[in-house]
């Protein structure tokens, strides 16, 4: 049982019908002006996707095209469209702070001594540090 939408030309306005037997289904009149005049449209829709299956197309190879890893901002980008595959959850003010400081050209690696949880943890060897 199928919901159809229709545009009437006289009003300006989409309206929604539910129908109940499909063969027998003929374009209503507009509620409001009771037109006879309205146009099928169609209606946007969405899937539900399975947690499995979000992961399988995060594993696609297709999906590290043109990912450069040793370019920050080509991160940043690939960081972005990630996010958004799985659902454009809100990651939290510091991945974005992240995403930030990749588009803008920091280092990956001082980006992530800065943002370190511990702030004992030690340097690594490609730092070098002035006494």
């Amino acid at each position: 049982m199928p919901i159809y939408e229709y545009y009437c030309p006289d009003c300006h306005k989409i309206y929604q019908f539910f129908v109940r037997n499909v063969p027998e289904h003929r374009a209503p009149a507009c509620p409001r002006c009771e037109s006879t005049e309205l146009t099928r449209r169609f209606s946007i829709f969405t899937t539900t996707t399975t947690e499995e299956s979000r992961l399988e197309k995060l594993a696609d190879p297709s999906k590290l095209a043109g990912l450069d890893e040793n370019d920050p901002k080509s991160l940043a980008r690939w960081m972005r469209k990630m996010s958004k595959e799985i659902g454009d959850e809100d990651m939290g003010p510091e991945f974005n702070e992240m995403i930030d400081r990749l588009e803008a050209g920091e280092d990956p690696e001082e980006i992530e001594r800065s943002m370190s949880m511990d702030p004992k943890s030690p340097p690594t060897d490609s730092t070098l540090y002035e006494a």
